[in-house]
């Protein structure tokens, strides 16, 4: 027969070439790689392999059938294994064995000539074609030495896809520095505690004050909460972690932030304003998009968005009859005590909401009691005088020193224009109390070379590709492997692609048929699984080594990394790794650029160049994007500054509001009336005049500015947050969004993620506020630690792969519960509106965890008293419970929320679904060849549907 069916694929035999050798492979697979099917026989000799091909619906039967015909074939083979060898000799075909072997272990085949032997195994060969395209790093001297195989890092199919992938080192850490590093995170910490006691202490005496009695006469009924369930506001969506209000009736739990809004007559959790969605953005085509402005009658019916009869005006004010009057009529009584809201509130109107709590009542006074021992200890005051406070950056006269610094920022009488750059190969003990110094202080801190602690596992996109393993559901493969979606840099659309084309743009180019503009495409948290470390494992296994300063990266026990001391069977925010694939362009284009727009992620990351792919000059003609540019900067003119003509002879003041949502409405009227302001105006390049002008801070490493990076980030100081947000508000006009419209709304200019600064907005940012960023260029193998609260935005200068990562550490836990608070404040369709770091409690169990450490003479909660017990321990105890706590009625669970987002920038919309009567709903915790022809490809689908977030994270 020609070959066997499964489902719409036939298994075809893959003959020998006329003049190939037979030959039998030794390799003994040490590793329990996952091999081809049919590749080896049970004894070692190779089979003939399958080759897929597609043929229609024709000859379909079931795997199971198709299984058993391969086993009868294996027998009969195993057999007239003698026999068939007789045969080929009879033939000329002499089998081959031993060191005559030509079988190369990365492509399974012997007819390529040459291979080179490993001498450390003396077992793997690998043909030199192979050698050359999928190792160029290593010489033919290097394979003799010791083959890939031996170095652990191997891409062929079998080794990237093997089981039991060995779990990278841990730092092995003294106890000394356990000690030490405890003590900090008590110093850290401690203030926080007492405050959130402060606070849960005002609401315990207000409840005193409501039932007439004395403080010490409050008992409070302990909520039962497992420790994979997540308690949360109903109305601001926002994490509880132990004090909180909640109805009798109908379980409607309150926070404490949401019962002071309400006792001041304000709205609670903050205004819900109507939010302008992808589909209030109309497409005007693809001439639009490229710079063809819109006629007269039509050009300012955009100012007013309602050129499109089905979208309605939206100017994101909220009606008088919408949910906010209602939250209005929701107060509290005069005594300080809060109904539960009404039935169109998601309550029912019928008690008073009780003060309750989920930890036992003492926990949080035993635990500061605990914690303030520790500081006053011995053990604290010695942890605390081994710290060195002078920056090894600056020498004893207070200068710079040129090693381990970079250039980033030119700010006048500042001394933090320069970041501390370390060599990851070069770090020393001593240097992490270096980087607190500066991570302290809100800096970014850039660590080089940091692939180099790897074993050299290759993270080019087709081996990537290869070795992410398919996802199978009832029994099938589903084909994610090869469509995936995209998003467009130019009208940030999805954009659907064989994932195949995709890597081929990835290191040839793409641009847009008609117009030759180049085409930045980008995918987001691509595999497409919540596990990074399932679906690619080695590459998983490769990041975790790559980690500078382990004591705040590691993800398993980084004593640093407050997420990692949550207990065990919690439910834990997810906070990857994960990987960013996006195309790249080194000029500045101003429209359609491969960025990440500004953004701020919810807690701490760091972010890893692991691979970049410089495209030929020739894939992208200057001229016709120089032609085209001119043509989006006139079309800016007329449609952004209210200029009819190329003129710059008006004078145009530019509108600011204070409003918390900003429309182009409100900014654009002014831009009607006043004319110009020239200094507002982007420059309208001369012909040929296309590379961008080099920032003021040159690298001190380089000398001479070139464009060597792959990506350009620009990170903002915490501090000047307001400014920022200040010029965003007052230039919103000036900003293009989806479908190359212009931003019509702005509920939070961070948060929002609509906005990126080009080269001219960072000039006028600079010149009217006096902001400037920290800018630098990010290289292939360097590290990018971004502390919590940072703003910041990049673009990709090359094709590039970023892997990133979330951690929490000590120093910035103040700015995520700020940027919690932030977050709460959001309308309730905002992307960055659910609480999904939970931080209040990863930091009270991480500071529990410390206590328990250093305190050994207490049993404190050591045991685990004290803390939410998982689900057999509460099962357990059930029955002993009964009679002693009151029973929820209504048969309704608390909340079970699985963390589905590293951060907001990286958020995909998932909002959190009504749940009508139920107030703690249960949402379970869930877990190629380069083608000649590319060029000719069809220009990928587009999607209609809603934008699953305006760009990667990072």
């Amino acid at each position: 027969m020609d070959g066997v069916a499964v489902g719409d694929r036939v298994l075809r035999e893959r003959r020998h070439p006329p003049n190939a050798l037979c030959e039998r492979d030794t390799d003994d697979d040490e590793y329990g790689a996952e091999t081809v099917r049919d590749k080896f026989s049970k004894n070692g000799e190779v089979k003939q392999t399958g080759k897929k091909r597609k043929k229609g619906d024709a000859g379909k039967f079931s795997v199971t059938k198709m299984l058993k015909r391969e086993n009868a074939e294996q027998k009969k083979a195993s057999s007239s294994k003698d026999k068939d060898c007789d045969e080929k000799n009879r033939k000329g075909k002499k089998m081959l064995t031993g060191e005559q072997a030509l079988m190369c272990h990365q492509c399974q085949r012997n007819d390529k000539g040459k291979v080179i032997w490993c001498n450390a195994c003396r077992n793997k060969r690998f043909c030199v074609p192979c050698i050359e395209r999928w190792y160029p790093d290593l010489s033919e001297d290097d394979f003799a030495a010791k083959c890939p195989y031996c170095r652990k890092n191997c891409n062929c199919k079998g080794c990237l896809r093997m089981r039991g992938v060995e779990e990278p080192p841990k730092k092995e850490i003294s106890e000394g520095n356990q000690i030490r590093y405890a003590c900090h995170v008590v110093h850290l910490l401690l203030p926080w505690l007492r405050k959130l006691q402060q606070e849960q202490m005002e609401e315990k005496k207000l409840e005193a004050k409501i039932k007439g009695v004395l403080v010490n006469e409050v008992k409070l009924e302990q909520v039962e909460c497992n420790l994979d369930e997540r308690a949360y506001c109903n109305n601001c969506k926002t994490s509880i972690v132990d004090f909180h209000r909640s109805c009798k009736c109908c379980f409607y739990d309150l926070c404490l932030a949401c019962c002071g809004e309400i006792r001041k007559g304000e709205i609670p959790g903050g205004e819900d304003i109507k939010m302008v969605t992808h589909d209030d953005y109309e497409n005007r085509g693809e001439a639009y998009v490229f710079g063809t402005a819109y006629d007269e009658n039509t050009r300012f019916s955009l100012r007013g968005h309602s050129s499109s009869p089905n979208t309605e005006p939206s100017n994101g004010m909220c009606s008088s009859e919408g949910p906010n009057k209602t939250l209005l009529l929701w107060k509290a009584e005069s005594d300080g005590s809060i109904p539960c809201p009404p039935k169109e509130l998601g309550g029912c109107g019928g008690s008073v909401l009780d003060l309750k709590c989920s930890f036992p009542e003492k926990m949080l006074s035993e635990l500061e009691e605990r914690a303030e021992k520790i500081m006053r200890s011995e053990v604290f005051a010695k942890a605390v005088a081994e710290r060195s406070y002078q920056c090894p950056c600056y020498d004893h006269s207070g200068n710079i020193r040129t090693q381990d610094v970079r250039e980033a920022a030119n700010r006048k009488g500042s001394s933090d224009n320069h970041l501390y750059c370390p060599v990851a190969t070069g770090i020393k003990e001593g240097d992490l109390v270096h980087f607190q110094m500066h991570w302290t202080k809100g800096e970014p801190v850039i660590v080089s070379d940091v692939l180099q602690l790897t074993s050299g596992l290759s993270w080019e996109p087709l081996v990537m590709w290869r070795a992410l393993r398919e996802k199978k559901t009832n029994g099938s493969i589903e084909d994610e492997n090869f469509a995936v979606r995209a998003i467009d840099c130019l009208d940030w659309n999805e954009v659907e692609i064989n994932i195949h084309m995709f890597f081929v743009g990835y290191t040839r180019g793409r641009t847009h048929p008609t117009t030759h503009w180049p085409e930045m495409l980008k995918l987001k948290d691509w595999p497409p699984s919540s596990s990074f470390d399932q679906r690619l494992p080695r590459h998983g296994a490769e990041f975790i080594s790559a980690l500078p300063f382990p004591e705040y990266t590691d993800p398993r026990y980084g004593p640093l990394n407050l997420a990692v001391k949550l207990p065990d069977g919690a439910l834990k925010p997810d906070l990857g790794p994960k990987t960013y694939i996006a195309y790249g362009f080194n000029q500045e284009l101003g429209r359609g650029d491969s960025v990440t727009k500004l953004h701020c992620d919810m807690s701490d990351a760091v972010n890893i160049l692991t691979h970049t792919a410089e495209v030929p000059d020739e894939t992208y003609p200057p001229k016709k994007i120089e032609k085209i540019r001119k043509k989006m900067k006139e079309q800016d003119l007329q449609e952004l500054y209210g200029v009819l003509e190329s003129s710059t002879e008006h004078n145009l003041p530019p509108t600011s509001t204070d409003s918390q949502n900003i429309t182009v409405d409100e900014t654009t009227k002014t831009s009607c009336h006043d004319g110009l302001d020239t200094n507002a105006l982007p420059p309208i390049d001369t012909e040929g005049d296309v590379e961008d002008k080099p920032p003021s801070h040159e690298s001190k490493e380089s000398g001479k500015h070139e464009r060597t990076g792959g990506a350009l980030w620009d990170i903002f100081r915490r501090e000047d947050s307001d400014k920022l947000q200040g010029y965003l508000k007052k230039h919103a006009s000036e900003f293009r969004h989806i479908h190359c419209n212009p931003v019509k709304q702005v509920i939070h200019p961070i948060h929002d993620q609509t906005f990126y600064l080009t080269e001219e907005h960072k000039r006028k940012l600079k010149e009217e506020y006096g902001v400037e960023p920290w800018t630098f260029e990010q290289k292939l193998g360097e590290a990018v630690f971004i502390p919590a609260g940072c703003a910041h935005q990049v673009r990709n200068l090359k094709s590039c792969i970023k892997v990133a990562m979330d951690f929490v550490s000590p120093e910035n836990v103040d700015e995520c519960i700020k940027l919690t608070e932030e977050f709460r404040r959001l309308p309730s369709g905002h992307r960055a509106k659910e609480d999904k770091l939970e931080i209040k409690k990863i930091a009270l169990h991480a500071l529990n965890q410390v206590v328990n450490f250093l305190d050994v003479s207490s049993d404190g909660l050591k045991s685990g008293a004290g803390q939410p017990k998982n689900k057999d321990e509460a099962g357990a105890e059930a029955e002993a419970e009964d009679e002693k706590k009151p029973k929820r009625r209504g048969g309704h669970q608390r909340r079970k929320v699985k963390s589905e987002g590293r951060s907001h920038d990286k958020a995909v919309d998932k909002k959190p679904k009504g749940q009508g009567g139920r107030r703690r709903g249960e949402l379970k915790s869930k877990d190629v060849k380069a083608n000649g022809n590319a060029a000719v490809e069809k220009p990928p689908k587009r999607w209609s549907g809603h934008l699953k977030g305006s760009g990667d994270s990072r």
